[in-house]
């Protein structure tokens, strides 16, 4: 039998909620999606862009659930829904706004959960990476299921609040990624988990069309440090421009990392695809993700493991375990090398991406293909053209773009060859511009872009896949799969990652 969290009553005692009734009916999980409710589970009514939550009442006690969570303003609606639904013992708690009571119910729960140590990380790129570092880099120093961590990115205003109900008393220390894409998100996120380790991997222009600025960006990501009261610790990355930003004027110590502050480190070597080989407090920690970037996570780790104090021989074991995510820095072999990181893309990591594939030796040619970077505001033509301008500069002798919005990358692109070469032609979409020796192609279409660059790829070739998630850019790395180009995954990893999104605000960042 699953132990209930709370009944109903308590529930709206925590958040201080009108009841309608039975106030015992006990609960089990938290949900927003009335598809996944179970016997037992509290359904979350959220007004939507595009569906209303309170439209789905009757649904959710149609599958069981023993409690509704709604707005005041909804109060006849949940009325009816509970007139039309099979006859059950189940609760209905009515608020201001069901956000607002979700996050503060997942407040009040964490806080029952005493003695957790309260790890959070945020960033503008990495923060994922980051946070499955640190898991992996503390796991071995503490007994089976004592870390816990939200699952994929649920790291928004209702995938964190979400993700608290997974804490329970076994749990010492808990590793969460926070993420924002609106003005005032932070505050909320920081209020809801309280962190006691708090790391901001970096400070850059993803959704900077939803904040305005990258001073607008730091300003908002600081605010992971809000509910420091003096005890805390902060990390910020030792060559941010913004560091002494973020740690101005915090309750608590803000320390740095990276390759010249993390406490312990002695020297990296690159193995490439391969990832990394550190020493750190004279242990060998092999990293297996590849990157200047992915470095950076791991020292991110590493310091929050010196900061714990917790021994370097378990720390080098869990940190050398790291699994990439779905569309993170995930490499496949076969006969191709396929770098795929897809989930997300923003001018910084897809730089990063690039100079990841620039750095390493490839057997045969190396293929970047470039997917738009959404969320960027006014200046996405500016960002898009400045990616056209880096890819033609690399080592790459295909250069595939996708998305309308990359269309001002392959016109950049074309722009810098022939001034470069001193050779002049049109950007013409849909068609394959070859400038001495190298293509470069653009097309919004997947079907095209499947068939045009499979019908390059050599053998040998090393092929990179950036772009942000809206592009759904696996659809085109699974066709590598299907043709045996690569190994070591399915389609099905697709399908995973954008299931991942459909959960609490998974996407934001």
């Amino acid at each position: 039998m699953i132990e209930a969290l709370f009944t109903a009553g308590e529930a709206a005692g925590m958040i201080g909620g009108a009841c309608r009734g039975n106030l015992e009916s006990p609960i089990v999980d938290v949900v927003a999606d009335s598809r996944k409710v179970r016997e037992g589970s509290l359904f979350i009514a959220l007004p939507g862009e595009r569906v209303d939550g309170h439209d789905f009442i009757a649904s959710a006690l149609g599958r069981g659930a023993s409690c509704i969570l709604a707005a005041n303003s909804m109060k006849e609606k949940v009325a009816a829904a509970f007139a039309a639904a099979s006859p059950h013992q189940a609760c209905a708690i009515l608020v201001d706004s069901p956000l607002a009571g979700l996050q503060n119910l997942a407040r009040e729960h964490r806080r029952r959960m005493k003695g957790l140590l309260r790890i959070g990380v945020t960033g503008s790129s990495g923060k994922t990476t980051t946070k499955e570092c640190i898991g992996a880099a503390l796991s071995p120093a503490y007994e089976a299921g004592a870390l816990v961590m939200n699952e994929g990115n649920l790291n928004s205003d209702i995938g964190l609040a979400l993700a608290m109900f997974s804490i329970n008393a076994s749990h010492k220390v808990g590793v969460f990624e926070m993420g924002m894409n609106r003005k005032g998100e932070m505050g909320e996120l920081a209020s809801i988990y309280e962190p006691d380790i708090a790391v901001i991997t970096n400070i850059g222009t993803a959704h900077i069309g939803m904040i305005g600025s990258r001073q607008g960006i730091a300003e908002e990501k600081k605010k992971i440090f809000s509910k420091f009261t003096g005890s805390q610790r902060g990390f910020v990355w030792e060559d941010d421009p913004y560091k002494d930003f973020l740690a101005a004027g915090v309750a608590g110590v803000v320390s740095e990392f990276g390759l010249h502050s993390t406490k312990g480190f002695e020297k990296a070597e690159n193995l490439g695809l391969g990832g990394w080989r550190l020493r750190w407090f004279g242990e060998t920690v092999l990293l297996p993700l590849p990157g200047k970037h992915n470095l950076v996570n791991g020292l991110a780790a590493l310091s929050v493991a010196a900061h714990i104090g917790l021994d370097p021989a378990l720390v080098a074991s869990g940190l050398g375990s790291v699994k990439p995510l779905f569309g993170r820095s995930e490499i496949f072999e076969g006969r191709i090398s396929l770098v795929r990181d897809c989930y997300n893309a923003n001018p910084d990591s897809v730089a990063a991406a690039i100079d990841l594939c620039d750095s390493v030796e490839s057997a045969g040619r190396k293929i970047y293909v470039l997917g738009s970077m959404l969320e960027l505001g006014e200046s996405s033509a500016e960002e898009h053209a400045a990616m056209g301008r880096r890819a033609e500069s690399s080592s790459a002798e295909g250069l595939f773009f996708f998305g309308e919005e990359a269309r001002a990358g392959y016109e950049a692109a074309i722009a810098a060859s022939n001034a470069r070469l001193g050779t002049a032609g049109p950007a013409n979409a849909g068609l394959a511009k070859r400038i001495a020796g190298r293509i470069i192609f653009h097309t919004n279409d997947i079907e095209s872009l499947k068939k045009t660059v499979l019908g390059y790829l050599k053998d040998g070739d090393l092929i990179l896949a950036k772009a942000s998630r809206g592009l759904a850019l696996e659809r085109f790395t699974e066709a590598l799969f299907e043709a045996g180009l690569v190994s070591g995954a399915s389609a099905d990893a697709g399908d995973q990652g954008r299931a991942a999104e459909t959960k609490g605000g998974a996407h934001a960042s």
